[in-house]
């Protein structure tokens, strides 16, 4: 399905910042736009005193037709717009936006699944409003979720997925730490490899979804162990950040 772009920039008042991880701040804004679908994206656009511009993408980690949109946001220490909201933004400022936009990298309740969310740090932003529009609505298909980060402590969205795993036979959290010990007998301190892959589809159902999101270089090598573990290209989508903001 292809979903038409918004062009339209309009203003969006900043409701509130809140830590997320050490690194990331859930920034929640208040804006007239239309309702997304899971895994789409906003584009922000800061305009500096002396008129200089700055652009990034974010992707929206709210679930749809939540009344704040939500975004997750990393700060880069050389970052043009991400320390911004880190360090300057607050409650009652506003910004631009446009959106949402894309339609390649989106999944509806009615596409149903087994559904598999690969997830790498701030990566987790659209997988996120996936997981709550799955959560909420009467979908009766199994998801699993394998998100990484460096530490525990990194894990975006944390507590709510230990709860909504607790709560949910059909919904299954797994964490991948890669610098720092796991605290689950469930979770793996690796990275996301094939065979890290093979075993936990194993141990899971055959997927009819699979969305991969984080950095360049773990989407990569994310994507080369899929076939690996028996999933053909056909049902895998993508999105990547280059790791500048």
């Amino acid at each position: 399905m292809s979903v038409a772009p918004v062009s339209r920039w309009q203003e969006a008042l900043i409701a509130r910042i809140e830590p997320a991880t050490p690194r990331i701040a859930s920034v929640f804004l208040k804006a007239d736009i239309a309702r997304h679908i899971a895994g789409q994206h906003i584009d922000v656009r800061l305009t500096a005193p002396d008129g200089y511009e700055a652009q990034r993408a974010y992707s929206i980690a709210s679930a749809p037709g939540e009344a704040l949109t939500e975004l997750i946001i990393e700060k880069l220490d050389d970052g043009e717009v991400s320390p911004y909201f880190h360090e300057v933004a607050r409650a009652g400022d506003t910004i631009e936006l446009r959106g949402p936009l894309g339609g390649h990298f989106i999944w509806r309740p009615e596409d149903g699944g087994p559904l598999l969310l690969l997830a790498g740090g701030s990566g987790i932003a659209p997988l996120m409003a996936m997981v709550r529009d799955w959560a909420r609505g009467a979908v009766a298909t199994p998801l699993l979720l394998v998100y990484s980060a460096r530490t525990w402590e990194e894990l975006a969205f944390r507590d709510e997925l230990l709860q909504l795993a607790a709560a949910r036979a059909d919904f299954r959290f797994v964490a991948a730490t890669t610098r720092g010990p796991s605290q689950r007998a469930s979770d793996i301190e690796r990275r996301i490899d094939a065979a890290a892959l093979r075993l936990l589809l194993s141990q899971w159902n055959a997927p009819r979804h699979v969305f991969v999101c984080g950095s360049n270089r773990f989407v990569e090598g994310v994507t080369i162990g899929l076939p690996d573990a028996s999933l053909p290209a056909s049902i895998i989508r993508t999105e990547r950040y280059g790791g500048a903001d």
